[in-house]
């Protein structure tokens, strides 16, 4: 399986861009407190004053806003609470989904029928207003978006893992387990498992961009936390202090491109885990 990723990401150039975007972003993350020059919720000063809606330059790459802050340590700083929503909701949706789907897939009857239910309801819940409320009675945390898109997204890796596990089970290997005396669990987890790991990585490369745009829309809402800095408190701050009617591009443009970057790169990886699964829909 290694092997053929390795090969995906070589002959497929999408799949690598994908790949190479997100190291990029995770290289920022990691080294954003010797990359930013400043603290990005700090008031700066200057000779003249309250560094307010300063035009990018050398003192300040992209220029700060009309608070006094230095908007590239906020696009760098930003980086980090993307990569922790996007990373911790995609582990949560792989692990919710697949632990659903082999259940649901496995026993089939009255437990299949009820997990599939529960999938019809949750895929009825219209999302953005559904994380709306959940922020209103929780607080405003990033936590709140991976919760939300646990709760909601689990149903479209369970249901494709559901219909995988319909298949394996009745795989003659699956049958040699059963008369060996193995538990459903064992042949679960591990005689099952591993085939469908797959469609985890897939579904889970695809629930990172999804997060990333959630978090965004939830911060530019006003229900993000007001004192971690992401790209969509970025956007937010700018509209609300009309940085568009200002001409103040370097403002909103930058966390703009890097969420719509965060978000191809996720399609991207996806596109080339595709081709592993699906190797007759390849062009």
């Amino acid at each position: 399986m290694i092997k053929n990723l390795f090969n995906v990401l070589k002959k497929d150039p999408y799949a690598l861009t994908g790949v190479l975007i997100y190291l990029f972003f995770i290289i920022i993350a990691i080294f954003a407190d010797l990359i930013a020059p400043n603290d990005p919720l700090r008031i700066l000063f200057n000779s003249s004053g309250l560094a307010r809606n300063i035009d990018p330059g050398r003192e300040f790459l992209l220029g700060t806003t009309s608070n006094g802050r230095d908007i590239f340590s906020q696009l760098v700083h930003g980086s980090r609470n993307a990569l922790y929503v996007g990373l911790t909701a995609a582990l949560a949706v792989a692990i919710l989904g697949t632990i659903v789907g082999l259940i649901s897939g496995y026993f089939g009857g009255w437990v299949d029928n009820l997990i599939m239910r529960l999938a019809d309801i949750a895929l009825g819940i219209p999302f953005l207003p559904f994380v709306i409320v959940l922020a209103a009675f929780l607080g405003p945390s990033s936590w709140n978006v991976v919760i939300a898109i646990s709760i909601l997204l689990w149903p479209n890796s369970g249901r494709v893992i559901r219909s995988q596990v319909l298949s394996l089970r009745e795989r003659a290997y699956i049958e040699s387990a059963k008369v060996s005396g193995c538990s459903n669990l064992r042949i679960i987890f591990v005689h099952i498992g591993p085939n469908i790991l797959p469609l985890s990585f897939l579904y889970g490369s695809i629930a990172i961009g999804w997060a990333i745009l959630t978090e965004a829309s939830i911060s530019f809402l006003g229900f993000g936390p007001s004192d971690v800095i992401s790209w969509g408190y970025m956007l937010q701050d700018a509209y609300s202090s009309q940085a568009l009617s200002l001409g103040a591009y370097f403002w909103f443009i930058p966390p703009g491109v890097c969420i719509v970057l965060m978000v191809v790169a996720g399609f991207f990886i996806s596109r080339g885990y595709e081709e592993i699964l699906f190797p007759r829909i390849k062009n």
